[in-house]
């Protein structure tokens, strides 16, 4: 739950290279030391200038080293586990500011045991963190595992774990029957085969989507009280100071834009270090069950600070350094000016910026939808400083700070309630909890917004509201706007008779849970369809009924998956191929269902390294990247029934009917060639 909490706060903290850093190697070894009783010896080789934590840290430092034991009969752990003072140093810490103890060069931990029996056997997992000076890595997991005889001799694993070599072969075909080798396309084509650029079109088209959401919750962020009465005085500042001409105050207010926008770029560097770590890192953290919980209850207190019953602050000792920065003067004194002004203003900020990183982690291509949605927000808040520099008279048509800016903060105070709810669904459909199906989460969204619609109509109040006299226009036809949305989500409660389900709302696909996710129509796959869950299990209902298959890559808070499914796919010329002519597999990649014990192994990534898989979630992500190179869903690839050949070319998200359909077509057209 620590290492959840942390990562969670610390990639935003920390600025990182995109090179791979491995400084710390692990050897395990063993010693009998009486006729039941064993120590176990584990040894951190830590390269220069690198550290690994002890185990006892203070909350709000590092992530500590802690070691994990699987219980079983065989032993009984004596005390905990011990750590060396050789190479131990207790001093301040400049990466976190606070006194730690770590160890350089070399760290030595032991664990005494007794053993039940001839043979013990004991398996676990440790996890640490390290860093230097400069930049900490993200914390690591390191499996271990030993078999000790009644002699005392170490009959199993020894080794250092980076050079466990695994076999693929053989684990493929544990897990999923098949191996890569055993898939080939099919050199048949279809008449008019469609090929698809969908995931580079997405790809762009998400990228600019994000940067101009980006965009306009900076011109959001704008409109709050923490920033909107900051940009005369800022900009008074740089025009009109006596010792510097007019070009001089321009040029300084404009590279104050351009710092503020660099400031936010750089927070989303570490996402870039960790996608390229491990491909699947950032759908593990969106999916994160208890990092979901966090997200739902950080907007629950985003938006009561919105409301203004508190205020949220950074510690004054951040800005307390960086106005301390300002003083420096040149270029240099600007940049800590942009700072100040990023951690000033958090209090309304921040949970604009937490959107952004939530939207960012649950969507596909994480690091670069991160960066091009920070460049839009970072673009947005610097931009009128640079404009009302270069033309001061626009000044004077900005409208007087006042009452209405904590308007708009109440109002997004309402949205942040509304998407941390959005949070909490994502952790009850990955766990299959069943608290917040579509029923419940439509009826808090409905009161949500019925309560927004009678704030803007001056019917409820808030601490920090001034008195309305008169609703102005404005106000007016937003209340009536919001009105009209929450009767919309009232509609969501129509059921369709042809799938016996809800029917979908298309604005909120991927917020909202899918419709068959019910209390009264429950549904176990979209639209009513059949569908299996499992591979093994589909190929061998395929294989009977000699259909081909389409595998279906997706996850319970994928919101292209859920587009696809409530949009797309009740289209009646692709309803008709998906319940009719082919076999559909769905396997999501965030299941967090554990898997069985004789799963749960270890394999090899395809950027080096290796994996333990421990639910199924882990399971499918694995056989996607492993079989088909790619992590991105939805992802959608026709088969035939033995699982064994490619039909044509798979496509990811394609919100084109027509496109999809041609695709479906396209591979039961060369399925029926092969017959």
């Amino acid at each position: 739950m620590r290492r959840i909490i942390f990562l969670a706060t610390f990639l935003f903290t920390i600025v990182a290279s995109a090179q791979i850093f491995e400084p710390v190697k692990w050897e395990f070894e063993s010693q009998k030391i009486s006729d039941n009783e064993y120590e176990l010896i584990f040894t951190a080789i830590i390269d220069e200038h690198w550290a690994v934590y002890s185990q006892f840290i203070d909350d709000g430092g590092p992530i500590p080293t802690e070691f994990t034991f699987e219980e079983n009969e065989t032993f009984i752990l004596m005390d905990g586990v011990i750590e060396s003072d050789e190479n131990k140093v207790t001093k301040h810490d400049s990466v976190f500011d606070m006194i730690v103890s770590k160890f350089y060069n070399k760290a030595v931990f032991k664990q005494k045991i007794k053993g039940n029996g001839d043979n013990v056997i004991i398996k676990g997992s440790l996890v640490f963190m390290t860093c230097d000076d400069e930049r900490c890595l993200a914390p690591i997991d390191v499996s271990f595992e030993f078999n000790l005889s009644s002699t005392g001799a170490s009959i199993g694993k020894e080794t250092i774990i980076d050079n466990v070599e695994i076999n693929d072969e053989d684990t493929n075909s544990i897990l999923y029957g098949l191996s890569p080798s055993d898939i080939t396309k099919s050199d048949l084509n279809c008449e008019n085969e469609y090929i698809s650029v969908v995931g580079d079109v997405k790809g762009e088209k998400s990228l600019w989507n994000i940067f101009v959401l980006g965009f306009l919750g900076g011109l959001l962020a704008l409109l709050t009280p923490c920033v909107f009465p900051m940009i005369p005085l800022t900009v008074s500042f740089f025009t009109k100071k006596n010792d510097q001409k007019k070009n001089s105050g321009i040029s300084k207010a404009i590279l104050y834009g351009f710092f503020i926008l660099a400031v936010y770029l750089i927070l989303s560097i570490p996402f870039h270090l960790l996608d390229s770590v491990n491909p699947d890192i950032l759908n593990e953290i969106s999916t994160n069950v208890w990092l979901n919980v966090i997200f739902f209850l950080i907007f629950l207190i985003f938006a009561f600070s919105f409301f203004g019953y508190f205020e949220l602050t950074l510690p004054a000792s951040w800005t307390n350094k960086t106005t301390q920065g300002e003083n420096t003067g040149g270029i240099l004194g600007i940049f800590f000016m942009a700072l100040t002004l990023a951690l000033v203003s958090f209090s309304c900020t921040g949970p604009i910026l937490g959107s952004l990183l939530a939207g960012s982690l649950t969507a596909d291509g994480g690091a670069w939808q991160l960066t091009a949605g920070m460049g839009g927000f970072g673009l947005a808040l610097g931009l009128p400083f640079a404009l009302f520099a270069m033309f001061p008279n626009m000044l004077n048509a900005l409208p007087k700070s006042g009452g209405w800016l904590n308007t708009v903060k109440v109002v997004l105070g309402f949205l942040e309630l509304a998407l941390a709810f959005k949070f909490l669904s994502n952790a009850d459909l990955v766990k299959h909890w069943g608290i917040l199906k579509i029923e419940i989460f439509l009826g808090l969204w409905i009161i949500i917004f019925a309560g927004l619609t009678l704030y803007i109509f001056a019917k409820i109040k808030f601490p920090h509201d001034s008195p309305v006299k008169k609703l102005s226009f404005f106000r007016i036809s937003s209340g009536i706007l919001v009105a009209a949305f929450t009767v919309y989500l009232v509609s969501g409660f129509r059921i369709n008779k042809d799938t016996n389900t809800y029917t979908p709302l298309t604005l909120l696909s991927g917020l909202a849970p899918p419709v068959g996710y019910s209390f009264l129509f429950p549904k176990d796959c979209p639209n009513n369809l059949e569908c299996f869950k499992d591979l093994k299990t589909g190929i061998a209902y395929a294989q009977k009924v000699n259909k081909p298959i389409m595998l279906d890559f997706t996850g319970y808070a994928c919101v292209n998956c859920r587009k696809m499914e409530e949009h797309v796919w009740p289209d009646k010329t692709i309803d008709s191929y998906l319940r009719n002519d082919f076999v559909l597999i769905s396997l999501y990649v965030d299941d967090k269902k554990e898997l069985p014990q004789d799963q749960q192994i270890e394999v090899n990534r395809i950027n080096g390294g290796t994996r333990k898989l421990e639910n199924y979630g882990h399971k499918w992500a694995n056989f996607q990247t492993q079989f088909f190179q790619t992590n991105s869903q939805p992802y959608y690839v026709l088969m035939s029934p033995d699982g064994t050949q490619i039909l044509n070319q798979p496509i990811a998200y394609t919100p084109d009917e027509e496109d999809y359909a041609q695709f479906l077509q396209c591979g039961l057209e060369v399925f029926n060639q092969l017959k």
